[in-house]
């Protein structure tokens, strides 16, 4: 895997928001699902920031800043930045493309998503983006998928793409605790777990996530630790600007 992978694997594990700091209320849940209704967040723009870590195999570790928009169902832009006011990385994802600026490394992404699968072997979309951002189940249920209640979740699998997806889904919040994903080809897998939520305008939004990532490179396998701590979250009905430019 290239740093270009690097990046999108970053993206899909951590997009975050640009907006002011401010205190944290912890989600409380008023009620329980009996049935399969999974809380999907509801909003036209989205801002806000959080806090990365990044923990490589060699042992590096990098410190940084993620801030991101979002229109629902169309646009997510996000950049990254290691300290200092530098800009390392920034992102525009929408329903047809990737497209990803790096402004140390100068390996940029302008592909759409099939081409983007047809180099790297991975199915991704927009939509499954905004899923495992939210903390949603990553596809919505239907025949195909398996889905039991074990004590206080529901377990989901769901194979998509040559993909099992497995989700824990929390009957007290209707949020996803933890997902894991593997290729079924064994080339790679994708751990998240969303220990604690926040309300944001009486929504459950995730604030601490943990991202473990296994992928195969031309020097062999690797595996990469994100860290992310959510700062803020501010959803918005006025229309948000999305600047990018290579």
């Amino acid at each position: 895997m290239n740093k270009n992978f690097y990046w999108v694997l970053i993206v899909l594990s951590g997009l975050m928001f640009a907006s002011c700091s401010k205190k944290t209320n912890v989600f409380r849940s008023t009620g329980k699902m009996d049935d399969f209704e999974p809380v999907l967040a509801e909003y036209d723009y989205l801002s806000g920031k959080a806090k990365i870590v990044i923990e490589e195999e060699t042992g590096k570790i990098t410190r940084g800043t993620v801030n991101f928009r979002a229109k629902k169902d169309s646009v997510l832009w996000f950049t990254v930045s290691p300290g200092m006011g530098v800009e390392a990385v920034r992102g525009f994802i929408t329903q047809e493309k990737i497209q990803i600026k790096d402004r140390i490394g100068n390996e940029d992404i302008n592909m759409t998503f099939s081409e983007f699968e047809t180099i790297f072997g991975l199915s991704l979309s927009l939509d499954l983006f905004q899923n495992v951002l939210w903390a949603n189940p990553p596809f919505p249920f239907d025949y195909q998928d398996r889905l039991a209640r074990v004590g206080e979740q529901f377990e989901l699998t769901q194979v998509r793409n040559k993909v099992r997806y497995f989700s824990k889904v929390n009957v007290n919040h209707g949020k996803v605790s933890e997902m894991v994903s593997n290729s079924l080809d064994d080339r790679g897998s994708l751990l998240a777990s969303f220990p604690t939520f926040q309300d944001v305008e009486s929504q459950p939004f995730p604030i601490d996530v943990l991202f473990k990532l296994a992928y195969q490179t031309s020097s062999g396998p690797q595996n990469t630790i994100i860290n992310l701590e959510w700062i803020s979250i501010d959803p918005y009905t006025d229309p948000l600007t999305f600047p990018f430019r290579f």
